[in-house]
């Protein structure tokens, strides 16, 4: 089974980022792809906090996520929407959400991401929890692959998130990454968590200058259990592609079965 990411450079513009999208998608079908994962905030980033708000849909209503169904009907994908904005209890929030849908356009999970984002260094600061409401469950969907966990951007840090999603056969990660982090940190976590749960990871990243200043690190991945990066993209707008291949994760873990040896 083929594996897509998409990088994108969003804008505060949501039908202009969904117009991207759609490309990329097409793109991505027409490479063979059947899972196809979208990177965070694809459909805006840098509005301001009011637009971001007024842009908030309920689950199963509103036009990013019908954007969503129809490309996986239309395409016959598996689809990870990366993330959008959805109301939350707090209506001075949103939830920062990522949605898969099946090639039926049946949504079959939802996870809320849990960790949310802190950063201060000179001019750069960055705290989600002004706006965001963090999601509480760790969440996974069976797909063609087998058991896929949602995670997304600094969840990444957090190991015992994905230890908590049991054995898995492919983990996704949809960012925005900051440069100043992402050149640190994003790469040597990836793979880490592919080698440490013997899965596939694919990592889709905005990667680039925004419209309003902010610059994204990019660099999105397809790695396998091996720790290996079968594929990447640094900058710039584009897709990247590569198989999923059951059998050489079965042979990783026979030759290691470090999960069979976890003790917590």
């Amino acid at each position: 089974m083929k594996l897509a990411a998409i990088q994108m450079i969003s804008t505060p513009d949501i039908s202009e980022n969904v117009a991207a999208a759609e490309r990329l998608i097409i793109s991505a079908a027409s490479e063979g792809a059947k899972l196809v994962v979208l990177p965070e905030y694809f459909p805006m980033i840098g509005a301001t906090d009011a637009a971001r708000l007024a842009a908030r849909e309920t689950e199963g209503h509103g036009p990013i996520q019908t954007f969503l169904v129809q490309m996986a009907q239309r395409h016959q994908l598996w689809i990870v929407g990366g993330s959008l904005p959805l109301a939350a209890n707090d209506s001075t929030k949103l939830r920062n959400s990522c949605l898969v849908f099946n090639p039926d356009g049946e949504r079959v999970a939802r996870y809320d991401k849990i960790h949310l984002f802190g950063f201060h260094k000179d001019e750069e600061h960055y705290d989600e929890s002004l706006t965001i409401e963090p999601g509480r469950d760790i969440v996974t969907c069976e797909t063609p692959c087998g058991k896929m966990g949602l995670s997304i951007c600094y969840d990444l840090r957090f190991a015992e998130l994905y230890r908590g999603m049991g054995v898995i056969s492919l983990i996704v990660v949809p960012a925005a990454f900051t440069e100043t982090t992402g050149q640190a940190h994003w790469e040597t976590l990836l793979r880490a968590r592919a080698i440490e749960n013997q899965c596939y990871v694919v990592a889709a990243a905005q990667g680039g200058r925004h419209p309003n200043g902010r610059l994204t690190h990019g660099n999105s991945m397809i790695i396998d259990p091996w720790g290996v990066v079968l594929a990447r993209i640094e900058k710039g707008e584009g897709l990247i592609t590569a198989d999923f291949d059951a059998q050489k994760m079965i042979d990783i873990r026979t030759r290691l079965p470090a999960l069979q040896h976890r003790v917590f």
